[in-house]
């Protein structure tokens, strides 16, 4: 099985303040044949214009990643968390049994960008936890989120860094390659979704250029032909 998403597939919104991309179904953007895949239940792909941001809004029963491209983030949430987030900086807030959180764009000046992505977590009402984690751009596959309770290491990841935990059987791998073929490492009972950021890159025959996705779940997952790629991998129960 492949999926495909292409850039221009996906949902748009544009307000004065934000142009928004999402590659399932979101807020105003309904779309019934792209409600996610497995657990992934959003990315959206977010520019905020200077000073402005999201105001103070809840969530629940969600696990929440923010990862910066450019620009900074100031957060702050209702469990006392009042920090700023820079590019190269991942994010991640358990929701669990209720927060309101705000984030906004520290320049004036500059537009941030960054990729909103939601989890369903393993279970209802869970407490509510904050992390957040800079990681040094790794050449290759490097793991920065993976189960709270994982203990079974990296599967060939990069793991010079501690990485940032979900309540969820699930991991978000960064992958930078330019010119190096990758074999990905998989499992059975798997899906794997690649969301490409920038550069390009081969995946079972089809290319993929920045803002499209794939998920797979036959092998061999192998990552060819790659052009100053930087992309995000997602190891999703099937």
């Amino acid at each position: 099985m492949m999926y495909l998403r292409r850039n221009n597939e996906r949902g748009h919104a544009r307000f004065d303040w934000l142009e928004s991309r999402h590659s399932f179904s979101f807020a105003s953007y309904y779309d019934p044949a792209h409600m996610g895949v497995s657990v992934l239940r959003v990315i959206n792909d977010d520019i905020v214009a200077p000073g402005a941001g999201f105001d103070a809004h809840p969530h629940r029963d969600m696990e929440i990643i923010s990862y910066v491209l450019q620009g900074s983030i100031e957060h702050r949430d209702t469990l006392g968390s009042h920090r700023k987030l820079s590019a190269g900086e991942v994010q991640v807030m358990s929701a669990g049994t209720g927060v309101e959180h705000s984030e906004y764009n520290v320049s004036e000046h500059d537009s941030l960008h960054f990729l909103q992505i939601w989890i369903t977590p393993n279970a209802k009402g869970l407490t509510p936890r904050y992390q957040q984690q800079p990681f040094e751009p790794t050449p290759g596959l490097q793991l920065l989120i993976a189960p709270a309770d994982d203990n079974t290491g990296a599967d060939n990841a990069n793991t010079d860094a501690d990485v940032l935990s979900i309540n969820q059987d699930a991991r978000m791998y960064r992958v930078q390659l330019d010119g190096q073929d990758l074999e990905l490492p998989q499992r059975p009972n798997r899906v794997y979704y690649l969301h490409v950021i920038e550069g390009q890159v081969s995946l079972q025959g089809e290319t993929l250029k920045a803002g499209d996705a794939a998920a797979v779940n036959t092998a061999p997952l192998v990552l060819s032909g790659a052009q100053s790629l930087h992309a995000l991998l997602f190891d999703l129960p099937a």
